[in-house]
C-alpha cells in the first residue's frame, strides 16, 4: 500500500452520517417500510458517498499530484497521470 500523504479526516463526519443512514434503511427494511421510501434512503446514501469520493479525490489532486508535479522527476508525473486515467476509468461510469 501506497503511503499517504493527505489526510481525510474531514470525511469521518460524513461517514458516520453514511453508516447511520444505512442502519436506518436496514431497520426500514426490517419495518417492512414502503419500497419507495428505502429506494429514496439508498438514493441519499449513494449521492453522501459520492459527495465523499469526490472531497477525496478533489484532495488528491491539489495535493499528492500537485506535489509530484512540482518536482523535476518526469517518471513521477507519468505516473501520477497513469493512476488519475486508471481512477477516472474506473469510477467515471458511475451514477
Amino acid at each position: 500500500m501506497k503511503e499517504q500523504k493527505t489526510t481525510h479526516l474531514e470525511e469521518i463526519v460524513a461517514l458516520k452520517r453514511i453508516e447511520g443512514q444505512i442502519r436506518g434503511i436496514q431497520k426500514m427494511i426490517e419495518e417492512k417500510r414502503y419500497c419507495i421510501d428505502i429506494i429514496t434512503q439508498i438514493s441519499s446514501v449513494e449521492g453522501a458517498i459520492r459527495r465523499v469520493e469526490k472531497n477525496i479525490l478533489n484532495r488528491h489532486l491539489r495535493g499528492c499530484v500537485r506535489e509530484s508535479f512540482s518536482r523535476e522527476n518526469k517518471e513521477d508525473k507519468e505516473k501520477k497521470i497513469e493512476e488519475i486515467i486508471d481512477v477516472l476509468q474506473k469510477f467515471g461510469n458511475q451514477k
